[in-house]
């Protein structure tokens, strides 16, 4: 049987969640036009089961792929499997693969938590709001584990992608990978993936992260007649992921580049002891473009 979905709304959008699914997105999309914000999920998607059919879902507690088989820890070495069937390391943590229980909900606002054991034990709490047209996430992953280990979040949307899709996003370097996906230099943007300025995206697969981002982002879709503008906190870096003709791209605000937990000095990384916290709220504002234009 299908997932259970929840709806939220606000005078200008709504959006619906399915929280057994990874605690993730389903749909947010306009009212008066009905344009999808995030990556729409037609039916066969929402009956998959997978969030990576879905339009958005957190991350936690780590972001993007770990090598060596684990990572260590003061207590010693946490040894991790592959989680997927499509990756050799695993990746985006184990939160978007359980259920979330629904803790509140309104018309407009949801508090969905899960307590893990995997890979340790740990609390993920997302507070999901609209308001005028605002998709509000604060993810808040609280360490319950007695020994302590290291900590990353993220979020992972799903955005539409038409020829006419820009991106402004300054960054100042970029995490360069080799053939195995993980990033081994850090270096200066190239122009065709500098985005401090509006511009389409690029024609090639970028699949990278980028760092010294400030936190803003604006995404316009100019032919569906919107932008969004994006404000995030507790995430220094983005994850930018175009595959080549698809009609999507990620855009994922992260704490920490790919394999962080084996980088110099776990770049974005946290150490969390037992009862201790870390957190990220990002949002991203529905803007018609004759009223962004207008300066509202």
């Amino acid at each position: 049987m299908p997932a259970s979905l929840l709806h939220l709304e606000d005078r200008l959008t709504c959006l619906s969640l399915i929280p057994a699914v990874g605690g993730s997105i389903a749909n947010w999309s306009s009212k008066q036009t009905g344009q999808p914000l995030l990556r729409p999920s037609d039916q066969q998607a929402l009956n998959s089961g997978s969030p990576r059919r879905l339009a958005c879902y957190p991350l936690a507690p780590w972001s993007n792929r770990i090598a060596e088989g684990g990572f260590e820890c003061p207590d010693g070495w946490l040894a991790l499997s592959p989680n997927t069937d499509h990756d050799a390391y695993p990746i985006h943590g184990s939160a978007w693969q359980q259920a979330w229980h629904v803790a509140e909900h309104s018309s407009s606002h949801a508090h969905l938590t899960l307590n893990s054991n995997q890979p340790f034990a740990y609390r993920a709490e997302q507070h999901i709001e609209l308001r005028d047209g605002r998709l509000s996430i604060r993810m808040r992953v609280t360490h319950l584990d007695a020994h302590p280990a290291w900590h990353g979040i993220g979020l992972h949307p799903y955005l539409p992608r038409t020829p006419q899709t820009q991106l402004c996003a300054a960054a100042q370097t970029v995490w360069k990978a080799s053939d195995d996906k993980l990033p081994n230099t850090q270096c200066a943007i190239p122009p065709d993936w500098n985005f401090s300025q509006l511009k389409p995206l690029p024609d090639e697969l970028v699949d990278h992260a980028f760092g010294g981002w400030d936190g803003t982002c604006l995404i316009t879709q100019a032919d569906a007649g919107y932008q969004l503008a994006c404000q995030v906190s507790g995430a220094d870096y983005f994850l930018l992921y175009c595959p080549v003709g698809s009609d999507f791209f990620c855009f994922e605000p992260v704490s920490h580049p790919i394999n962080a937990h084996h980088l110099p000095g776990k770049p974005g990384l946290r150490l969390l002891q037992q009862g201790q916290s870390t957190e990220l709220e990002f949002s991203l504002h529905y803007q018609p473009l004759t009223q962004a234009e207008g300066g509202d």
